[in-house]
């Protein structure tokens, strides 16, 4: 399998869904708005985008399966599985505001292969596959080299519908308040952590995510140097629903105040 073919066909394809997302900017009416639950929102554009990038994927890699945030194929893999989120930040679509991109991930077993996220606002594509380094619009990045949790920028994401956690999550929010360079919540989960992979932020963190959320993401970190876990300091961010992203640097210090925590 030719990863980098592959990668540069996703790109492609990321870009091709962000045009359509900035034609629909201004047109979504409260009639056009579903809410798949407490705070979670879907509209026409995420359904449509899905639908467009699931059959170009299909094209592209036949062999391959799907996990989708819209639903709008369940067929998984055997052995190989894309993982989509058509439009991370989908309340800020809906509210106008400027900060939303398109996620997909290639996995082969449990292993992530190949990431893409698609800022369409500054129309930045940030990518990674297996084996290859980690790139914005052909320029390699990496994470940032600040060694201390004092002199970073944390990002984080509020919880917007699972509240079983809240009070230990502002345990942490006002310890990175008071310690670090500041907290920023941009509302695109992918886009926070690939800003962690080209050391516009030193950290994320956030619990109550999905696997479209972060695969993309989390794996374009890794392969700019920087190091993911969960809460715990292991491995289950994927479905563990529980991330935490850093440069290599600080990455130490920074888990082990979410473990003391959580």
């Amino acid at each position: 399998m030719d990863l980098q073919k592959i990668c540069e066909e996703v790109c492609l394809l990321a870009k091709e869904t962000g045009r359509f997302l900035k034609s629909e900017i201004g047109k979504i009416s409260a009639a056009d708005i579903e809410i798949k639950g407490f705070n979670d929102f879907v509209t026409y554009v995420d359904k449509t985008s899905e639908k467009k990038i699931v059959n170009s994927l299909q094209r592209l890699l036949p062999e391959a399966g799907f996990i989708v945030e819209e639903k709008t194929v369940t067929a998984k893999g055997e052995r190989y599985n894309w993982i989509v989120d058509p439009l991370d930040g989908t309340t800020n679509f809906i509210h106008g505001l400027p900060c939303y991109s398109v996620s997909i991930a290639l996995t082969e077993g449990d292993e992530v292969i190949l990431g893409v996220v698609y800022e369409v606002n500054l129309e930045e594509c940030f990518y990674a596959y297996k084996g290859g380094k980690a790139f914005l619009n052909g320029k390699e990045i990496s994470v940032s080299d600040k060694h201390k949790v004092s002199d970073a920028l944390v990002a984080t994401g509020f919880p917007y519908y699972d509240y079983s956690e809240l009070g230990r999550y502002m345990q942490l929010f006002t310890y990175f308040l008071k310690n670090s360079h500041g907290i920023r919540r941009l509302g695109s989960a992918a886009v926070d952590l690939v800003y962690v992979a080209c050391g516009r932020f030193e950290a994320f963190f956030e619990y109550g995510l999905k696997p479209w959320d972060v695969a993309a993401g989390a794996f374009i970190i890794t392969r700019a140097g920087g190091k993911v876990s969960d809460f715990k300091g292991g491995s289950d961010y994927l479905f563990g629903q529980q991330i935490v992203a850093t440069n290599f640097a600080l990455a130490d210090e920074f888990e082990e105040i979410v473990k003391e925590v959580f």
